[in-house]
């Protein structure tokens, strides 16, 4: 049975790649549209999570505690965006996870090209739809 297609304009997809930097998803539908999202949560950049390659984190506005739907893959390790001070340069992005299979597959994503679309810059000329992602509790 074919998909509706609706689900294209729907899914989660990643909207921003920054080569070396990070991949950004989940605050676009794939023409670029924002999507609703719930109220802003409180950053917790300052529970000592690092933004180090492969780490997933919060994407936020300049005001501290503003990140909604929009979250990031960091693609290196990225110390200037890690809790340093209780100000607002230097109160961080939050992490809350981490890629445990698959960074192969970021990776590649990572070297798609992009473009400027609808007033936003690094957008993926592919669209880069997330597909599954699956939470796993680590022990250790």
């Amino acid at each position: 049975m074919a998909k509706p297609s609706y689900q294209v304009y729907l899914a989660p997809i990643f909207h921003r790649v920054i080569k070396g930097f990070m991949l950004q998803g989940g605050g676009y539908t794939a023409q670029m549209h924002g999507k609703t999202t719930r109220a802003a949560i409180v950053n917790e950049a300052n529970r000592g999570l690092k933004n180090m390659m492969g780490t997933l984190a919060m994407a936020r506005t300049d005001a501290l505690h503003s990140a909604t739907g929009e979250f990031f893959i960091n693609l290196a390790d990225n110390p200037f965006l890690d809790h340093t001070a209780t100000t607002n340069q230097g109160w961080g992005y939050a992490v809350f996870g981490r890629v445990i299979s698959g960074m192969d597959v970021v990776n590649r994503m990572a070297k798609v090209k992009t473009c400027s679309k609808a007033g936003h810059d690094d957008v993926p000329q592919e669209t880069l739809i997330i597909e599954k992602v699956t939470v796993v509790k680590l022990t250790s």
